[in-house]
């Protein structure tokens, strides 16, 4: 474990490896993380936007998430205070669009 952590590596739930995919896959598979940067993916959104859009989401869970997103450099806070995606935050979620038009198709 000391080797990992000297080399920047993320752990990973349930995992030995450490390969960028499952730490990738582990925090995106945790509870609110996928949702919240769908929902800022078209504008940041304050804490309180957020929650609602979050079908109000526990306020600690909400927070919890947000800081592991903006440690992974997928989301950022805002000089207004809103939160918002980083670049990189914009290319993962632009990633997601051929899942979300498969989706729609899917469900009609």
């Amino acid at each position: 474990m000391a080797k990992r952590a000297a080399s920047g590596e993320r752990g990973v739930r349930g995992s030995r490896t450490g390969r960028p995919i499952m730490a990738l896959l582990d925090l995106l598979g945790r509870r609110w993380s996928l949702r919240i940067l769908w929902e800022l993916r078209d504008e940041p959104l304050t804490s309180r936007a957020l929650r609602t859009a979050c079908d109000e989401a526990s306020p600690t869970v909400l927070q919890a998430r947000l800081t592991e997103l903006r440690e992974a450099g997928f989301v950022e806070l805002g000089e207004a205070g809103g939160y918002g995606l980083t670049p990189q935050g914009r290319e993962l979620c632009e990633t997601f669009m051929p899942l979300h038009r498969f989706a729609e198709r899917w469900k009609r």
